[in-house]
């Protein structure tokens, strides 16, 4: 168990040893344990040792120049400069909420960047401003469409954050497959079996396999399978991969550069630059008063909470189990395995800090 000021530190000192400014370090720390202390395990600070792959590889670069190439009074292309997702990501929502301030609503579409952590954490930032956030962003080809051998999307996540008045701020971020790629890579840290539905391997077949990825096999559209509706997953994701490359100018489809974790897939030329994000920021005004709205949403959120449910079980609300999870990593600490710990321990010996 460590604790998120611990891992925060951490984390912060090694993105300035790789040359990022304080101020960046500070804030792309922020991101990853955040991901942490919501058990969002598979984009926390486990990721660390991947971006330091990607600057290895020269593939980050800690001191972008991140502008924005296009615009109008509502919408917005932002070049990264190959900066960390973690760091692009807030300045480009940034653009979209100022946008919103002016236009009512702000859309701005991100190209030649890197992974962005979780999608959540960005949406989230509007919501802070009586906005509804969104964002979505997509990740390296791990993904068959329905009927597919070949891995031509990623898990492509979207998020929706909604404010509400006395109750938490509604936020809805899952990924467009049957899971994210990094609980893959837990249950093969911790040497287990994947469940029936999350891949497929070679052949296209169901497999149990946490490696299947590795060894010709691909990740599952959410649904699984066309009988469970993997059509629906599959083009949820094909939005994502279209917002989020095809319109901002970077690279999409199989052409999406791999992240450092997934190391055995190569590169392949690209047909844009980098990888790239889509952010949307909604005034709550430009539709009805912001408290009237709020509210509602208040409404709306404890008559769900109220809703009859099965035995043993109650309605949740979406952000609800990352919220509660993250009051109790906030108390009692952040668990962190073995291997993840291993990997930070060699980050710390190689620029001299201390985990």
């Amino acid at each position: 168990m460590i604790t998120a000021n611990q891992l925060r530190s951490f984390t912060e000192q090694i993105f300035v040893a790789i040359g990022c400014s304080e101020a960046d370090a500070r804030l792309a720390a922020d991101v990853l344990v955040s991901a942490d202390l919501r058990g969002v395990d598979s984009h926390g600070v486990a990721r660390l040792p991947g971006y330091v792959r990607l600057y290895d590889n020269g593939r980050i670069n800690p001191q972008p120049h991140i502008r924005i190439v296009h615009e109008t009074p509502s919408t917005a292309v932002v070049d990264g400069d190959r900066g960390l997702g973690l760091i692009v990501g807030p300045w480009a929502m940034q653009v979209a909420i100022e946008k919103a301030r002016v236009a009512g609503t702000g859309w701005v579409a991100v190209r030649n960047s890197n992974h962005f952590g979780i999608a959540g954490y960005h949406a989230l930032l509007a919501a802070d401003h009586d906005m509804i956030g969104q964002a979505m962003t997509h990740a390296a080809p791990l993904v068959a469409p329905t009927f597919s051998l070949d891995k031509l999307l990623g898990t492509n996540p979207i998020a929706v954050a909604i404010p509400a008045a006395t109750e938490p701020t509604f936020l809805a971020d899952f990924a467009s497959t049957a899971v994210a790629y990094g609980k893959l890579e837990i249950l093969q840290r911790k040497g287990q079996d994947i469940p029936l539905g999350w891949a497929q391997n070679s052949e296209g077949q169901p497999t149990t396999d946490a490696n299947a990825i590795r060894n010709g096999g691909a990740l599952l559209p959410l649904g699984t399978d066309r009988e469970h509706g993997s059509h629906k997953g599959y083009g949820l994701g094909a939005v994502v991969d279209i917002f989020s490359g095809v319109l901002s100018g970077a690279n999409y489809g199989p052409w999406v550069p791999p992240f450092a974790t997934a190391g055995f897939m190569q590169a392949n030329e690209g047909v844009g630059q980098g990888t790239g994000h889509f952010f949307g920021a909604m005034r709550i005004d430009a539709f009805r008063p912001a408290d009237e709205f709020k509210a509602h949403m208040d409404t709306w959120i404890q008559r769900f909470r109220q809703a009859k449910a099965v035995e043993g079980q109650r309605v949740l609300i979406p952000g609800d189990p990352e919220r509660m999870m993250e009051a109790e990593r906030l108390a009692n600490g952040i668990p962190v395995l073995e291997p993840v710990i291993k990997s930070l321990e060699e980050l710390g010996e190689r620029f001299g800090v201390r985990l």
